[in-house]
């Protein structure tokens, strides 16, 4: 029914509740979304629990979901890290991680934006990361591209595709001095579990790069330094003109800082040389490349104690249009902006009056984020 569809937003549930509180509760905060998208904009919201029902037709469910006015990916449970945490849902982590996958590559001018929540920002981590290893896989796979006689720009293609694929098989994951783990395949590459549980009201202060990380290599920064004075993430705007920003923290693993810096060089690097070919690129087998993010941005992180840091509390994902450089956006907060400080949802509580909803410094990033999101 697309009537329907096309004038609401979506909400995608991966598991059937984003925890248990401190009362014991099993937090359902698709309710809270839907809530506040009501009192706030007056939007209507499509609920999917692919928990329960499953994902049929991966692309088919994104291609609805894209043309719609905006797509929020909910929190959960499980851990990105461990398959086997979905066992009991009828959507495994190879499905949702299929979803991801899809979502991230149909932000186009006619599409809303995706704001990914909690597990949801950990799945987008790991389908950055799917996404380039395919890029490389199937790039180096290739014996000819068309308006390519000589095969120049092939090789120049593979030859940025063995470099990336050396980075990625050869970068560490560290925590407090130790690795955890080594090599874009290591199921704990692109999501771990974080150093201490974070629950609670924490400051939002922007990213700022740890002194000591000589095992990632210096251009990740600087590719990463680029982009973020080249670029805005709507958050990043926020905490340089507002008072201190506080959000609510509800997980136990995180998307590591090394994988989003290594997403964010390998981005930049694969637009750069695809730019020059990508009409040629259009008409060959891997034509999807020219759907990939520009660039992904750090733009925020929390602190669990004096020496645990939650690195990667926020990203913004930049797609750049080939030929009028305007950028678009879609979102990632391992916060949940959609709770209240209580971490409690519509039905455990009240639901919240306007003055309180506009006093709520995540209910108001989560309004922002979909406001400009909407008018790209």
């Amino acid at each position: 029914m697309p009537e329907l569809y096309r004038q609401s937003v979506s909400i995608i549930e991966p598991w059937r509740d984003v925890g248990v509180n401190t009362r014991g509760e099993p937090v359902r905060a698709s309710k809270n979304v839907a809530y506040v998208l009501q009192q706030i904009a007056d939007a209507d919201t499509i609920l999917y629990p692919v928990w329960r029902s499953g994902i049929g037709d991966t692309e088919r469910l994104a291609n609805v979901l894209s043309a719609g006015i905006a797509t929020v990916v909910r929190g959960g449970n499980p851990s990105v890290h461990d398959a086997q945490s979905f066992e009991g849902g009828k959507a495994g982590l190879d499905d949702l991680l299929r979803l991801v996958d899809q979502l991230l590559l149909r932000r186009s001018t006619a599409s809303g934006p995706t704001l990914f929540i909690c597990l949801g920002h950990q799945l987008a981590a790991a389908s950055h990361i799917r996404l380039i290893k395919r890029a490389v896989r199937e790039i180096q796979s290739l014996t000819k591209l068309p308006m390519d006689p000589l095969g120049r720009t092939l090789e120049s293609l593979q030859r940025l595709c063995r470099r990336i694929e050396s980075v990625g098989e050869s970068l560490r994951i560290m925590k407090r001095g130790e690795i955890v783990a080594t090599g874009w395949d290591h199921p704990r590459f692109a999501v771990a579990p974080n150093e201490s549980l974070e629950v609670g009201t924490r400051g939002l202060v922007p990213y700022c790069r740890r002194e000591e990380q000589p095992h990632v290599p210096e251009e990740m920064h600087e590719a990463h330094a680029l982009v973020a004075d080249e670029l805005e993430g709507v958050i990043d705007v926020v905490m340089s003109i507002e008072r201190e920003l506080t959000v609510e923290m509800f997980h136990s693993d995180e998307a590591n800082e090394e994988a989003i810096l290594f997403a964010n060089w390998a981005y930049k690097h694969l637009h750069d040389a695809i730019i020059p070919v990508r009409h040629a690129l259009a008409v060959s087998p891997v034509a999807w490349l020219l759907s990939l993010p520009y660039a992904v941005e750090i733009l925020a992180q929390t602190r669990v104690d004096p020496a645990t840091w939650t690195e990667v509390s926020a990203t913004s994902i930049y797609y750049k249009d080939w030929e009028t450089r305007r950028i678009r956006r879609s979102f990632t907060c391992q916060f949940h902006p959609e709770l209240m400080a209580d971490i409690r949802d519509i039905g455990g509580r009240s639901g919240m009056r306007y003055q309180e909803l506009k006093e709520s410094d995540g209910i108001r990033l989560f309004i922002r984020m979909l406001y400009h999101g909407m008018q790209e």
